[in-house]
């Protein structure tokens, strides 16, 4: 969080644990997530969150100063250059995106579900598994540069910090 800076945008938000954080923090934060029960828990954390994917019109496009991928959320569409590229109209000119990456170096498409128990609760959907090298490589194709990257002290947790390129 330390790295986030003004307005973030928080996608594939989960239950809101990061909008939270970042609004006591002083940020403007905005989850948003696909799923209603997401969006429900991010509010009642006291977080702003808005309903529907990425994909759809969003709130303040091009405006956002940072945006985050966490959690894995690279994967959403199961085309990062893709992904990237839409991230890229919803942050400003020198906008940042704070990615969260496989540890492995993997570039993979892959169809998932989503199961609870082991009864299928979602229909399979696109998702994608990308490390930092691919990510980096996505990333210059689609409007980013890289400024930073690194990982937690316990090397579970892998990061990659983009910068908009004009």
């Amino acid at each position: 969080m330390e790295r986030c800076v003004g307005r973030v945008l928080d996608i594939g938000c989960g239950a809101g644990r990061i909008v939270e954080a970042l609004t006591l923090r002083g940020h403007e934060a905005l989850g948003i997530d696909v799923c209603p029960s997401a969006v429900a828990a991010t509010v009642s954390r006291g977080g702003a969150a808005h309903s529907g994917s990425v994909f759809d019109q969003l709130p303040a496009e091009g405006w956002w100063d940072t945006a985050l991928l966490l959690d894995g959320n690279i994967g959403i569409g199961g085309e990062p250059r893709m992904l990237l590229r839409r991230v890229r109209e919803l942050v400003h000119d020198q906008g940042l995106l704070i990615v969260e990456t496989s540890g492995a170096d993997v570039d993979e498409r892959r169809r998932v579900r989503i199961h609870l128990d082991h009864q299928a609760a979602s229909p399979a959907f696109a998702w994608a598994v990308v490390g930092a090298r691919a990510l980096v490589g996505h990333a210059r194709l689609s409007g980013w540069t890289r400024v930073e990257q690194w990982s937690t002290g316990s090397h579970d947790r892998h990061f990659v910090v983009l910068r908009a390129c004009v």
